[in-house]
C-alpha cells in the first residue's frame, strides 16, 4: 500500500515574540503554537490529502488568527480538494473569509489582517502544487531541490535571494481583492519528497543549503536540521516546514 510521511515542526524563531504560522497535516493543524522536534505523521494514500503551512502576515495584526482560520478551513476541506477548479474555489473562499473575519468593510483592530498559503494535495497518481504568497513548496530529488510553487514577490534585485515583500496574499487588504491562486498538477511516483515551507525558513537559508539537507537527511531528520541551521542564521522569522515523502510500504 502507497503511504504518505509528514516530517513537520513549527517554531517562532529568535526574534519574533509569537508564533503566526500554521500548519495543515490532512486533518490536523497546528496553529501558533512551538516545537522544536518534528512530529511524523503517516497517511494512506487514498481520499485527497492536503499538507500545507499558511504564514500571517509581519507587520499586520492578527496574522495568527488569519493563518489559523485558513489553515482550519483546508483542513476541513482536504478530502474534497482533488482537482484544480476545487482547490481555486477553496482558496478563493479562504480569501473571502479572512476578510470577513477582519470585519469587512468595517474599520476593526483586525483590518488588513492576512496570511500566505503554500502547500500540497496528494491523492493516487498525481499531486496538486498550490500556493498564494511566498511560502514555498520545492519537489526533491536526486538532480536537486525544485521550487514548483510561485512566488508572489516583486523582482529581486542583483544579489537577493529573497524579499519580504509580497504582491498577493489571502486578506491582506482594508477592502476586498481577490487572488489568483498559483494551482498546477504533476505526476506522483514512490519515493517523491516535498518540502513545504514558510519564508522563515528561505529567507535566511539560501536554496543550496535546502539542498544539501534534504540530500543528507531522512525526512524526520532532515526537517531538523532545516530548522537548526534557520536559527544558526539568526532565527529572524517564524520557521515552519514540512518534510513530505511518498512511498510504498
Amino acid at each position: 500500500m502507497r503511504y504518505v510521511a509528514v516530517s513537520a515542526l513549527s517554531h517562532p524563531g529568535l526574534l519574533r515574540e509569537r508564533n503566526e504560522d500554521s500548519l495543515v497535516a490532512g486533518p490536523w493543524t497546528l496553529c501558533a503554537t512551538v516545537t522544536e522536534s518534528p512530529q511524523t505523521l503517516v497517511f494512506p494514500i487514498g481520499t485527497p490529502l492536503v499538507v500545507a503551512v499558511a504564514d500571517g502576515l509581519g507587520g499586520h495584526p492578527g496574522g495568527d488568527l488569519a493563518s489559523a482560520l485558513v489553515a482550519r478551513r483546508i483542513a476541513s476541506a482536504g478530502p474534497t480538494l482533488g482537482s484544480e477548479d476545487t482547490l481555486r474555489a477553496a482558496l478563493n473562499a479562504c480569501n473571502r473569509a479572512v476578510y470577513t473575519a477582519a470585519g469587512g468593510e468595517e474599520e476593526t483592530e483586525l483590518a488588513a489582517m492576512g496570511t500566505t498559503v503554500a502547500g500540497i494535495v496528494v491523492q493516487p497518481g498525481s499531486l496538486l502544487v498550490f500556493n498564494v504568497g511566498d511560502s514555498r513548496v520545492y519537489a526533491a530529488s536526486r538532480d536537486g531541490l525544485r521550487q514548483v510553487s510561485v512566488d508572489d514577490s516583486p523582482p529581486l534585485e542583483p544579489g537577493q535571494h529573497t524579499t519580504s515583500i509580497v504582491t498577493q496574499c489571502l486578506g491582506g487588504s482594508p477592502s476586498y481583492r481577490a487572488v489568483h491562486p498559483h494551482v498546477t498538477t504533476e505526476s506522483l511516483s514512490p519515493g517523491a519528497r516535498y518540502l513545504i515551507c514558510t519564508d522563515g525558513l528561505t529567507d535566511p537559508l539560501p536554496a543550496d543549503v535546502l539542498d544539501d539537507v534534504m540530500r543528507e537527511h531522512d525526512d524526520g531528520r532532515a526537517a531538523f536540521e532545516l530548522w537548526k541551521a534557520a536559527i544558526a542564521a539568526g532565527g529572524p522569522d517564524n520557521i515552519t516546514l514540512a518534510v513530505v515523502r511518498v512511498a510504498d510500504e
